[in-house]
């Protein structure tokens, strides 16, 4: 399965043999997308089944992170990628664990979905600039809250970077 497009366009700010995250990676697709690349990814998800095929590619963390202790605490990585996954209590953690210069790329529902498919719940639906508020102290660099077609689906995504000190004037970030 493709990454998703809006991680596709963010993708060239993870530097190549850079730290990758994949939080709710799920069957793996974007440990895939950032494991062809170079990257050094991890992958956390619940479903052992499900991270087994990509245990020869990267990091694999089998890990209720709802319900458990957050895996990653003290760790940060150079890119950490969210699709379709929403559990508010993480959030502060999944936005600490992006390092210096590292970049935090986002893509979930939002409010709205419920009027035209899955998820419908409220719990697991962005409210309007919610992520813009969990990246706070993150420097945006693309943020859209809206309907996309085919599926048509509410969402709401973010690609933001940390910014360090950097002893070369100001970091350039290809749009």
């Amino acid at each position: 399965m493709a990454p998703s497009a809006w991680v596709g366009r963010w993708a060239h700010l993870a530097p190549a043999g850079g730290s990758v995250l994949d939080v709710a990676c799920g069957s793996g697709r974007h440990v895939r997308f950032f494991a062809e690349r170079g990257c050094r990814v991890t992958g956390v998800d619940r479903d052992a089944r499900a991270l087994a095929p990509l245990a020869g590619m990267a990091e694999t963390v089998v890990a209720d992170i709802e319900n458990g202790p957050w895996p990653f605490a003290g760790r940060h990585f150079d890119a950490v990628i969210v699709t379709h996954y929403l559990w508010r209590p993480l959030l502060p953690a999944i936005v600490d664990a992006v390092g210096p210069e590292g970049v935090l790329i986002y893509e979930t529902f939002a409010l709205g979905n419920e009027s035209v498919g899955r998820p419908y719940n409220p719990d697991f639906l962005l409210r309007p600039g919610e992520l813009l508020q969990a990246a706070d102290g993150l420097r945006v660099l693309a943020y859209e809250d809206g309907f996309l077609a085919d599926p048509d689906r509410f969402v709401q995504r973010i690609a933001a970077v940390r910014q360090g000190a950097r002893s070369h004037g100001p970091r350039r970030y290809p749009l």
